[in-house]
């Protein structure tokens, strides 16, 4: 591989030859014969040649390598900055576009995430009915108020959906944007509620939400609107933070089983849990759901026992 450097931004590769173009005397000149002679003796026996110049020299890069019979990049930092995946040629309107964003799963897997979610669900409300029916009567015996509590967080494509819990919350302290995270010591939580919490019953009805097609077994934790890591909402502590949409949110996640969940009292507790998010999008695999659902299964059995 041939670096060839005409100007800013300077950069270097591993296992690659760099030649500096102006100590060389190489110009992208195709009124030259000569300094296109002179090019070609510097790109013989190269597969690859990448070059770094400013902007007003690209497009004559790009001619002079179009014409060298090599595999020619021009060096296009606008396109890292925007997280640029590839480049599409639009004929039809004799135009270029460029590719920035594509969904992580294909239809094949998309299907078989899906039939796992459907039928593990079902067969997870079969089991859990009677003690959602138990927990019912407890919630509403202790203060008369609502069964299930609802609240609008972000989900696949960014958009909002109702998730459903048990009700934990005292009614008239129920935080509808989620502004405030739980607390082990939550003043706000009733009795029932943290019971319910401890045992994480209360999330059980998320089940619903899984069939309804709001919800997946596995992926990233949805977050409430009004979420706060220390004192900034969620998407303004780092701009990745939306990708986390691209797949259905999750009951439980990769972040979950290494430990990322609770209150977010400070901005590194995004960030750390944030990771796990997007390397579980990155590298999907139906393996990798099952792992991590048995995985949260023996999390909740270890928690249970101390």
């Amino acid at each position: 591989m041939l670096v060839i450097g005409d100007g800013e931004p300077a950069f270097s590769l591993p296992d690659s030859f760099f030649v500096n173009a102006r100590e060389r005397g190489l110009r992208p000149a195709l009124d030259d014969p000569h300094a296109l002679d002179l090019l070609a003796r510097h790109v013989r026996n190269m597969d690859q040649v990448i070059v770094s110049c400013p902007p007003e020299r690209r497009l004559e890069w790009a001619n002079v390598l179009k014409g060298a019979g090599v595999h020619g990049e021009v060096l296009f930092e606008f396109m890292r900055e925007i997280g640029a995946l590839g480049v599409i040629q639009r004929a039809e309107i004799n135009t270029t576009t460029l590719l920035v964003s594509a969904g992580p799963l294909g239809l094949r897997a998309r299907a078989a995430k899906r039939l796992l979610d459907v039928s593990v669900s079902v067969a997870a409300l079969i089991v859990a009915l009677p003690i959602l029916a138990i927990a019912a009567a407890a919630i509403k015996v202790e203060d008369g108020g609502p069964i299930l509590f609802r609240q609008n967080r972000v989900g696949r494509r960014n958009q909002l959906f109702s998730i459903y819990k048990l009700r934990t919350m005292k009614v008239d302290r129920a935080d509808g944007d989620g502004r405030r995270s739980a607390s082990k010591d939550d003043d706000r939580v009733t009795r029932v509620g943290r019971w319910l919490r401890r045992t994480s019953i209360d999330e059980l009805p998320q089940l619903f939400n899984v069939l309804r097609g709001d919800m997946s077994l596995v992926g990233p934790r949805p977050h409430a609107t009004g979420s706060l890591a220390g004192e900034k909402l969620f998407w303004e502590v780092d701009q990745r933070y939306c990708q986390r949409h691209s797949l259905r949110p999750g009951l439980t996640g990769l972040a979950q089983i290494r430990g990322f969940r609770g209150a977010t009292d400070h901005e590194d507790d995004l960030t750390s849990r944030l990771q796990p998010d997007l390397e579980y999008i990155n590298g999907w695999t139906i393996l990798r759901d099952v792992r991590i659902l048995l995985a949260t299964a023996m999390v909740l059995l270890h928690d249970r026992a101390f």
